[in-house]
């Protein structure tokens, strides 16, 4: 790990303690049961209201033999360029999601994301670091 790897790691895990504490605020007033676009949508709200920046429904091309290709990926948030936020409102968070979130990492070259479900009584049962 170079300098620049070790200091983009130090940025996204402080940015992932603000993403989860926006996460906890979203989920306190709203609780558990409703659509993960709702949720998206108030944390994107969260996360202007602490001035950090992000994209929201962020294409992910995939690089094939030199070809940069569409092929439907879309992160729901990348948060200051470094961290990717997947959400789901599932019953249970499945190994499925985690290799999802694992792939967009992968394909973006980042190093750091949450996947968070909003579905669980306490959020906190919901996080989830993954780390490429």
């Amino acid at each position: 790990m170079n300098h620049k790897d070790t200091k983009n790691s130090k940025k996204s895990d402080e940015l992932s303690n603000q993403i989860i504490g926006a996460a906890i605020e979203v989920h306190r007033i709203l609780g558990p049961g409703l659509l993960e676009s709702t949720y998206e949508q108030c944390l994107c709200h969260e996360l202007t209201l602490k001035n950090i920046s992000f994209e929201r429904q962020k294409p992910l091309p995939v690089t094939y033999k030199g070809i940069c290709l569409n092929c439907g990926y879309r992160l729901d948030i990348l948060v200051e360029k470094l961290v990717i936020v997947e959400l789901k409102t599932v019953e249970h968070i499945e190994p499925i999601h985690e290799a999802q979130l694992l792939t967009y990492l992968k394909l973006s070259d980042l190093w750091l994301g949450l996947l968070v479900n909003f579905n669980v009584p306490v959020l906190k049962d919901g996080i989830r670091r993954i780390v490429n």
